[in-house]
């Protein structure tokens, strides 16, 4: 079965629509009015090897949180619906990415149950047109939107840019690791039988 979703999410706020394929080949169609973040899921999708398209309307003379968050909400939903049962997933996966002057490690847990860590701090408050505390509200969305365990650490880094587009492309490789079949997988890679 094709693992994939197409989510629609309107609001006041923000009008997003977005379609993922877990088992593409990294194509991506992305326009948020954003330009540095459609840049970040584009390696996301790139790197991960995820087909994904994402178009998101948003309150962007406000600022471009709602746009970012929602955004986030909408891409969670996206895999957790793609991946349906689980069934014969690694579901854990984990890339130790470096970027130039940055490195970052992600690690995830595809478990059902959402849980968000966070251990950076950038050093410029934007990169293009992003607030940089935004990248920490668009993973805090995706986690528990998606039910995922999700940590991600910048152990080391100078340049606000590449520690982002690192985080981005780690959890690119972290994600794909995890929704992987693994034919030595029976069923769900859970004692309990389930990853709801």
């Amino acid at each position: 079965m094709a693992r994939t979703a197409t989510i629609e999410r309107n609001t006041k706020e923000t009008e997003i629509k977005a379609s993922l394929n877990l088992d593409g080949g990294g194509k991506s169609e992305i326009s948020t009015g954003i330009g540095f973040f459609d840049h970040m899921l584009e390696g996301f999708s790139r790197h991960g090897f995820f087909d994904l398209t994402m178009k998101v309307n948003g309150d962007l003379d406000v600022d471009g949180h709602h746009s970012v968050e929602d955004a986030g909400i909408v891409l969670g939903t996206a895999i957790r619906e793609a991946l349906g049962d689980k069934t014969g997933i690694r579901r854990y996966g984990s890339f130790l990415l470096p970027m130039d002057d940055a490195l970052c490690l992600c690690a995830i847990d595809l478990c059902g149950r959402p849980y968000f860590s966070f251990d950076c701090e950038f050093p410029s408050a934007r990169v293009g047109d992003l607030d940089t505390e935004l990248v920490r509200e668009f993973f805090y969305a995706v986690s528990y939107s998606a039910g995922m365990n999700l940590h991600l650490k910048m152990i080391s880094g100078i340049n606000t840019h590449h520690m982002i587009e690192a985080m981005f492309k780690a959890f690119g490789k972290a994600l794909d690791e995890a929704v992987a079949k693994d034919p030595r997988v029976q069923g769900i890679l859970s004692t309990k039988g389930t990853l709801a």
